[in-house]
């Protein structure tokens, strides 16, 4: 015997719900140039100056004969910036690292919004 969690949903949906669900998948999927194309989302992330690879990602093929390579230990850097990124169906709209000391704010919104649309009309 083993213990197992259930998976959590936010709500049971009905049949009828279901479908609804999928038709209106459906109809969007159809006229996403319509709608999806004209739709811009953004995202704010903290980046590190220098993040280490793992150990995976430093994988090498090697023979049998080979010496093997050493990784050594290495901790993600101290500095980190916030990356602000706009982005549409299509990729990605524009992005700008905020300066360090900046404070993220409404006023800082408004000004990375007039130069989002400065960009966007460009396009």
């Amino acid at each position: 015997m083993r213990k197992v969690c259930a998976k959590m949903v936010p709500k049971e949906l009905n049949k009828e719900q279901k479908q609804r669900r999928v038709t209106i998948c459906q109809d969007l999927l159809e006229r996403q140039d319509d709608i999806l194309g004209h739709v811009i989302t953004g995202d704010e992330t903290w980046v590190y100056q220098y993040d280490p690879e793992t150990k995976w990602q430093s994988a090498q093929w090697k023979t049998a004969n080979s010496p093997l390579s050493k990784k050594f230990c290495c901790s993600k850097s101290r500095v980190k910036t916030m990356l602000l990124t706009s982005f549409e169906i299509r990729g990605i709209v524009h992005y700008e690292f905020v300066p360090t000391g900046q404070i993220v704010n409404q006023v800082y919104y408004v000004e990375l919004l007039e130069r989002l649309h400065e960009k966007v009309r460009w396009k």
